[in-house]
Parts: C-alpha cells; structure tokens; sequence
C-alpha cells in the first residue's frame, strides 16, 4: 500500500510545518493585519502545510494506481471511495485544497480575517489527517512483517 521512501518525505514536511503553524496561532488577528512579515510566514506555512497534505494523497494515489485526480480536491475524494480516509476527513481536506488554490492562485484577494480563522481552526484537520496516515504506514508495516515472518517459518 506504501512506498515508504517516498512518503516519508511528505510526512516529515508536513510534522515540521505543523510545528510553526501551532507557533503563528499566537499571532493575533491585529498583528496579522498590520506586519506584512507575520502575514507572509502565515500564508507560507498553510500552503506548505496544505501542499504537504495534497502531496501525500497524490503519493498514495499514485502508488496504490487508484487514478488521476483532475483537482487537488479530487485528490481526497479518491482516497475516501479507496477507504483510506473517512468521508469527513476527506472533506476537511478538500476544503482545505480549495483554500490553498485561493492562497496561490488569487492570494490579491485574500480576506486576513479568513486566513486568520483558517489559522486558528483547521490544523485539526491536518494533524488529524496526519495521525491517519501514519498509522496506516504503521498498520502496513505490521502486514509487510508478518508476511516476512510466514515466509521465514514455511
């Protein structure tokens, strides 16, 4: 189910972006407003953050031959119909997906006060996202040793 090489670099990407998303959380809404760097290291960081997510579904995706997704959104939605992550979850990301289309492609337009509640509110989502992941890796790891083990013993 895992090329565990490949992967493990988007893991990694992601566990250290999710350590300066909770780190700009303290950033207040008027600081955001105001400081034009704060502002970047924000944006930056949730789209490193969402990317990491899209990268890792596309991996899955890949490795698994489950398709190809037209749309970053799709991306989540092919891995919900191959019971890789619950509907809701899948949803979150999705969501998540579109936001980071916004912050690439029309980020002129952005409303700071949705960034800032995209800041405050959705790095749920990814660690949720992220815990899944890595337990299936885990789970897959088990097989892939149990499966060494049986060979052994025949």
């Amino acid at each position: 189910m895992f090329d565990q090489e490949g992967i493990m670099d988007h893991i990694l990407e992601l566990e250290q972006a999710i350590v300066d998303w909770e780190r700009y959380q303290e950033i207040s809404l008027e600081e955001l407003k105001k400081d034009r760097d704060k502002k970047n290291m924000v944006l930056h960081i949730l789209l490193i953050s969402i990317q990491a997510t899209i990268d890792i579904a596309n991996h899955l995706i890949a490795t698994n031959k489950l398709g190809r997704p037209s749309t970053y959104r799709e991306c989540f939605e092919i891995l919900t119909n191959a019971n890789i992550i619950p509907s809701d979850l899948a949803d979150q990301m999705a969501d998540l997906a579109g936001f980071r289309n916004f912050l690439v492609h029309i980020y002129w337009r952005l409303n700071i006060e949705e960034v800032y509640k995209t800041l405050q509110e959705d790095l749920s989502s990814i660690k949720n996202y992220l815990a899944l992941i890595k337990n299936l890796i885990n789970e897959s790891k088990e097989k892939d040793g149990k499966l060494e083990k049986n060979k052994v013993n025949e």
